[in-house]
């Protein structure tokens, strides 16, 4: 009698199953957070509306974000209608294609510039984040690993930085570079350059990124897989590169994104400060110095630009919460944050 041997399956009881990676771990909990999927859901569509800015002005308002239309008439409800009335004072929302959210005091359509403005101020803080990861994560990684007199010459510049408050550092950065431009070797900024405001704000949140990075190195940096990439001969450049850097990505990304919400805040400040973006270009922050100078007979100019901003940020944040709980499920990652702070 001969025993037949019974092949397994991979799925059967006798198999351990694989175990899944942290990153896959991370996007089942965020699969799973209801609220980071709306702020995201909510973020992507902000996105998707600026991207599609020039398609709305051209398509459907017939217009761009600069044009006057001080003499224009509109019709609304069968009825022409001056887009500037005889006292000065612009129409409000008409909500049909042109004059959705109604005109400035220029005639301007507000919808097409309030997209136009969101957008910059977008790209503005998506480009002063990226600068900030580039500035700040080989110095925080390299003063968390080599400590000692490197460590010391880069947590006083970042106690520097840090001992200005980040408005007040910005708006004074933000005015001398714009008075007199940038002119180091080959790079050459204008006075009215978008690259001004990138530069000012990703320099000003290098701290804000390098220290918690720092703390975190510090900790990893003792760990067994570090002492043996060490004790194998490796370069310190190959053991920060290949060893640490892998696990500091949930970090970065999750600093990245409460980064993007300070730097579009405070891109919005300084535009509005008159230190960031020049008018008549639009950005959040020159419509909403706009509105707030003519809040009493047009509100609509001073609440669409403000509710727009608070979309943007509210999105932002919740999305950055829950990428944190997907992440860092049991608050290690904020306390090193809190401790590296």
């Amino acid at each position: 009698m001969t025993t037949r041997s019974r092949r397994r399956s991979p799925g059967s009881a006798g198999d351990s199953p694989r175990s899944a990676g942290p990153w896959a771990l991370a996007l089942r909990r965020l699969r799973h957070d209801r609220a980071a999927l709306v702020f995201g859901a909510l973020f992507a569509a902000i996105v998707l509306a600026l991207l599609a800015a020039p398609l709305y002005a051209s398509e459907v308002a017939h217009t761009t974000p600069a044009e006057n239309h001080l003499t224009d008439t509109t019709v609304i409800d069968g009825k022409p209608t001056n887009v500037i009335s005889l006292d000065g004072i612009p129409i409000g929302p008409t909500w049909q294609a042109e004059y959705f959210l109604g005109a400035d005091a220029n005639g301007r359509d507000l919808m097409v510039r309030l997209l136009y403005g969101a957008r910059a101020s977008l790209t503005v803080g998506l480009g002063a984040v990226l600068l900030s990861l580039l500035l700040a994560i080989p110095l925080g990684i390299a003063a968390g690993y080599w400590r000692g007199r490197t460590d010391a010459i880069i947590s006083r510049l970042f106690d520097l930085l840090w001992s200005f408050p980040a408005l007040l550092f910005g708006a004074l950065l933000s005015t001398a570079l714009t008075l007199h431009g940038v002119d180091v070797g080959p790079v050459e900024i204008g006075s009215g350059s978008k690259l001004i405001p990138i530069v000012v704000i990703g320099l000003v949140y290098v701290p804000y990124v390098a220290r918690p990075l720092r703390g975190q190195v510090l900790a990893l940096r003792e760990q067994p897989f570090v002492e043996a990439a060490r004790a194998s001969g490796m370069r310190s450049s190959a053991v920060m590169g290949s060893e640490l850097l892998p696990h500091v990505w949930g970090t970065l990304l999750v600093l990245a994104t409460l980064l993007l919400v300070n730097a579009v805040a405070l891109e919005v400040a300084l535009s509005f400060l008159g230190a960031g973006i020049d008018p008549p270009a639009p950005s959040l922050g020159t419509l909403i110095a706009d509105g707030l100078d003519k809040a009493g007979a047009s509100p609509h100019l001073l609440l669409a630009p403000s509710i727009t901003l608070v979309l943007i940020v509210l999105s932002l944040s919740g999305l950055a919460e829950g990428l944190r709980r997907a992440l860092d499920p049991h608050g290690a990652l904020a306390v090193g944050m809190a401790r590296a702070q």
